[in-house]
């Protein structure tokens, strides 16, 4: 192979995706502004929990065939093919995206740049980033090309949805920059997993589009719920039985807590904002109550626990099994468990957090919270259980074990995972969201 990569941003996207192209043989240099990030990079060791990486990261810089800088000179130098990965948060105050990272990498980048390179966006940006992207290099660094290859990345399955994606999607203006992408994932063509070739505007919808979809399809699941916790119906059961229609599979569809995460969140609310700017804001108002419906699981949450601690939270000890948005991931952004959590403590509940890998961030973002790294003694002397994310390891306790510890045998499952008629034979008072009361 002939080419080689730059990636820039080494937060979960640009750190997978720097790890994943070094594994199919392309000798890549890894980017970012924060010298500890790039020393523990370059160390072997990734910044964040995500299964496999760290032993794909290690085995590559191993192999000499991945490092990582904080010179936008050195990567620019070494690399032909540069990835924009940086994070696109969202605007305080606003539900736009903030592009600063994004224009402020291509700025530093241009100086350094050939002409023959190519600039590839993979971050999550609003319909019209690519042109004027294209449209500053055409000033700063001329003949430099762009290219938008957006990312369908699942934290928690970040390596295989990397090197097994669903599918590729890019959106170029030249037959050149086709040429090099194609060559960038021949092996994964060869695989025939579809690679879709698009334009600009087209490649940066796609993904808000998927997650659009999703969003909807999970917050269309949770007012199911509402309206079946007031017939007396149950959620789970009506969304197998709807999940059998092939038109709707069953995917998606578990009712529980709602979405989070650094990506659906932002995401919807940045395509109502820019869909706004472009005047089309009726065709996404449907995405207001999507998001409306996802946050309301969240006080949902809080209401069913005062109910169920006889109307009063004030100094009500409550333990709160799960800190991040998902398992599998160590990310505590937006995350429904924890919202719920505080919204707890400022009720006047003492709260104890429990989770597996994400205790660390958690504490960061909400010191005043109490922390656990042992969930039996979390749960000691709670007058309530709430399970806030699916982690196997929740799924797998015995609850007459954690009989044994708490002060009152209540349980909310907020997340719709756990076996009620179990968890009842052991005498607990379990409610679940969108169930029947026993």
């Amino acid at each position: 192979m002939t080419l080689r990569l730059s990636v820039i941003g080494t937060g979960y996207l640009g750190a997978t995706h720097a790890a994943c192209m070094a594994e199919l043989g392309f000798d890549v240099i890894g980017l970012d502004v924060v010298p500890e990030k790039v020393e523990l990079l370059n160390s072997g060791e990734v910044p964040f929990y995500e299964p496999e990486l760290n032993e794909v990261l290690q085995r590559n810089i191993d192999a000499g065939r991945l490092t990582f800088t904080t010179s936008f000179a050195q990567a620019a130098e070494f690399a032909d093919i540069h990835f924009i990965c940086v994070g696109t948060p969202q605007q305080a105050g606003s539900y736009a995206a903030d592009l600063s990272q994004v224009f402020g990498s291509v700025e530093s980048l241009a100086p350094h740049l050939s002409p023959t390179d190519l600039v590839v966006g993979k971050s999550t940006v609003p319909v019209g980033t690519a042109d004027q992207i294209a449209a500053m290099l055409k000033i700063s660094a001329p003949g430099v090309e762009v290219a938008w290859n957006p990312e369908f990345l699942r934290e928690g399955f970040a390596v295989q949805d990397t090197l097994a994606p669903d599918r590729l999607v890019i959106g170029v203006r030249s037959p050149e920059a086709e040429t090099k992408l194609r060559e960038v994932y021949a092996s994964m063509i060869e695989k025939e997993i579809p690679f879709l070739v698009t334009d600009f505007p087209t490649a940066e919808l796609v993904k808000v589009a998927a997650n659009s979809f999703l969003a909807t399809k999970i917050s269309f699941i949770n007012a199911m719920a509402e309206v079946c916790e007031a017939a007396g119906a149950d959620v789970v059961q009506l969304a197998e039985a709807i999940g059998y229609d092939t038109r709707i599979g069953n995917r998606f569809l578990a009712a529980g807590l709602g979405f989070g995460g650094g990506c659906l969140p932002k995401d919807i609310r940045a395509f109502m904002a820019r869909a706004g700017e472009l005047g089309a804001e009726e065709a996404l108002t449907f995405l207001r109550e999507v998001d409306q419906i996802n946050l309301r699981r969240r006080s949902h949450t809080v209401d069913l626990a005062r109910k169920e601690l006889g109307g009063e939270l004030r100094d009500k000890t409550i333990c709160m099994f799960g800190a991040t948005f998902k398992p599998d991931s160590d990310d505590v952004r937006d995350s429904p468990a924890l919202d719920v959590a505080v919204a707890l403590a400022n009720a006047g509940a003492n709260v104890v957090v429990h989770d597996p890998k994400g205790t660390v961030n958690a504490e960061r973002v909400y010191p005043t919270l109490t922390y656990s790294t042992e969930v039996m003694k979390a749960a000691v002397g709670a007058d309530l259980i709430i399970h806030g994310t699916e982690w196997m390891e929740y799924r797998e306790i015995d609850p007459a074990t954690l009989a044994g510890v708490v002060s009152q045998k209540n349980i909310i499952d907020a997340r719709n995972k756990l076996d009620l008629s179990l968890w009842r034979s052991a005498g607990w008072n379990i409610r679940a969201l969108g169930r029947p009361v026993a």
